[in-house]
């Protein structure tokens, strides 16, 4: 499978609007952050997890032909944002798009798509299967077993994913020790670190450096970065050996996901 970094700004992107900072302001593409998302391209289906505010021009930019599956993560707008972008893969297809989210997520949806969910069927509606979870019970989804991981972002529970060899949490800070042992012996392991100033919702980056040593994947990646931060160059060589700065389209192969 190639997992492809579609976003990996905080909330309101980088550069930030109205905004002249030295970050928002630094001509390198690797400090141009749209809102959180990664692609998965498996063999014979393409995923998403989170369709924020930036999803149509995540889409168009990666030249996204065909999308099965998104995974929410929580119900954050922008996570959820571009929910109805969705739809043109449905369009093309004829196919339903499968929506894997926990009920909070799916509230969220109900309330802000009614015409979507309230049962009038006129032409031109998308058509979404919603399959709810919880827990840590694994979800089978397109044939493959996908492991949801618990977590919380200040008092609001959030989900992280493990595909396989490749684990995805953002929007956390906090993981129970049951669900840091769900994530041992990842591969690759993405984490939020916000920024490196204590924050009431999202790792530090001194946060998130000491969960990537306790857990000791091959690579990990910090990711849902904010202007805060500093720039790309600045950082990344501040880093320990094996974790690097996520960035747009940075993308990597790892072995296909177990059959669910």
């Amino acid at each position: 499978m190639k997992i492809t970094f579609l976003g990996t700004g905080t909330s309101q992107g980088v550069p930030v609007i109205a905004c002249g900072c030295h970050v928002c302001s630094s001509p390198d593409p690797a400090d141009a952050r749209l809102r959180c998302s990664v692609l998965i391209e498996l063999p014979d289906q393409n995923w998403v997890i989170d369709a924020g505010p930036d999803f149509r021009q995540q889409m168009l930019r990666a030249r996204v032909q065909s999308l099965g599956t998104v995974l929410f993560t929580h119900l954050h707008k922008d996570h959820t944002g571009g929910f109805d972008d969705v739809r043109a893969f449905y369009f093309k297809s004829g196919a339903p798009t499968e929506v894997y989210l926990d009920d909070h997520t799916r509230e969220l949806l109900h309330r802000e798509y009614p015409y979507v969910f309230d049962g009038t069927n006129y032409p031109g509606l998308p058509k979404f299967n919603l399959h709810v979870f919880g827990g840590t019970t694994p979800l089978a989804v397109g044939g493959y077993r996908v492991q949801p991981i618990p977590a919380r972002h200040h008092k609001l529970p959030v989900y992280g994913f493990r595909i396989g060899g490749f684990a995805y949490v953002t929007d956390a800070n906090y993981l129970s020790p049951e669900s840091l042992a769900l994530l041992q012996g990842a591969e690759v392991v993405v984490l939020n670190a916000l920024q490196y100033e204590p924050h009431i919702s999202h790792y530090t980056v001194p946060e998130a450096l000491a969960l990537l040593a306790e857990l000791k994947p091959r690579q990990g990646y910090l990711t849902h970065i904010s202007h805060k931060l500093g720039r790309h160059a600045e950082v990344s060589p501040r880093l320990p050996q094996g974790v690097a700065l996520a960035y747009d389209g940075l993308s990597f192969t790892l072995p296909d996901p177990p059959a669910a």
